[in-house]
């Protein structure tokens, strides 16, 4: 598809901006200009927005929006208030992308394509499938990344996207009238809090490989915190997505698996540790029978356990290639 076709959408970049003046004007001027509008949402740090700079630089076909938050939102916040712009203002897709200046602006027709082309209503950035690029990742957020990255395909369902932290994403405005941005988180783990939420109306992610960028930036993250935050929150996704897919919205074979094998592996293991401790306190072999009731009930247990797990990935959203 030629790059014209894209000047038949209204498709809008949100910029989440805090404390990035020697970058921001950078990063609008390398927006290609079939973008309709950038909307710069000002979310109150240290550093003032170079207003007059930015609107310099942008495309003359391009529309400069500045929202001003009155408080600090966290990046989650910010982004929320363009994307409800983008809403109200009848925007075919947004676009959001930092104002560090870290996304590589080229790769737009790349995460624009698979949503023109209807093959995916979300398309987004991965880190991980550019091993020249992935080399270049700091050592403890390259960790960091795919030990999230892994826990939150169990917690949100997407078992066939990566690096859900990723914040350089396209998105259908359609999509996003359907989900509650008050279930959205305002800070870092708002990338993951709305894949969480896309789930339940089936929307098709695509990723798109493409290379981070590491330059003079400091991040405002506390890197230390981010495990205890990102546990805790995808425990929580988790949980809710179980209850709400396999047992409140509907319940398949899925849910039998689930309702069958988490009480036979639980049962299996808290009885099987309390029969181990009964016995070796009384210096006495268990009894065969009970031996042989733990073994089949962890073993039983399990396997539905697997089974479920399958059934989970074989029904994730998939975007066609």
């Amino acid at each position: 598809m030629k790059l014209n076709k894209f000047y038949n959408y209204k498709i809008a970049v949100v910029i989440p901006y805090y404390n990035a003046e020697k970058h921001i004007a950078k990063v609008v001027s390398k927006l290609p200009d079939y973008v309709s509008a950038v909307i710069i949402v000002d979310d109150k740090g240290r550093e003032p927005l170079p207003v007059a700079e930015v609107n310099s630089v942008k495309k003359a076909q391009t529309a400069l929006v500045v929202i001003e938050n009155e408080v600090n939102l966290g990046v989650g916040g910010a982004t929320k208030k363009g994307f409800q712009y983008a809403i109200a203002n009848n925007f075919d897709i947004v676009v959001k992308i930092d104002s560090d200046d870290q996304m590589d602006t080229s790769y737009l027709p790349d995460l624009l394509l698979p949503i023109i082309k209807k093959k995916a209503e979300m398309a987004k950035g991965n880190r991980f499938r550019d091993i020249n690029s992935l080399k270049k990742m700091p050592f403890v957020r390259r960790i960091g990344n795919l030990f999230l990255s892994f826990l939150t395909k169990l917690a949100t369902g997407y078992w066939n996207n990566f690096d859900p932290t990723n914040g350089f994403f396209a998105v259908k405005t359609s999509v996003l009238k359907s989900v509650d941005f008050t279930k959205l988180s305002d800070r870092y783990f708002f990338e993951t809090s709305l894949i969480a939420q896309l789930y339940f109306t089936k929307t098709r992610i695509k990723d798109v490989s493409m290379p981070a960028i590491y330059a003079d930036e400091k991040s405002s993250m506390q890197v230390w915190k981010m495990p205890v935050i990102f546990s805790r929150n995808l425990f929580k996704v988790f949980v809710k997505r179980i209850v709400k897919e396999y047992f409140l919205y509907d319940f398949n074979i899925g849910s039998l698996y689930l309702l069958f094998g988490l009480p036979l592996f639980l049962f299996g293991l808290i009885f099987g540790g309390y029969t181990w401790y009964h016995y070796f306190t009384l210096q006495k072999f268990a009894p065969t029978g009970t031996i042989m009731l733990i073994t089949l009930s962890i073993i039983l247990g399990f396997q539905l356990l697997l089974q479920a797990i399958q059934y989970d990935v074989i029904n994730s959203p998939k975007a066609k290639n």
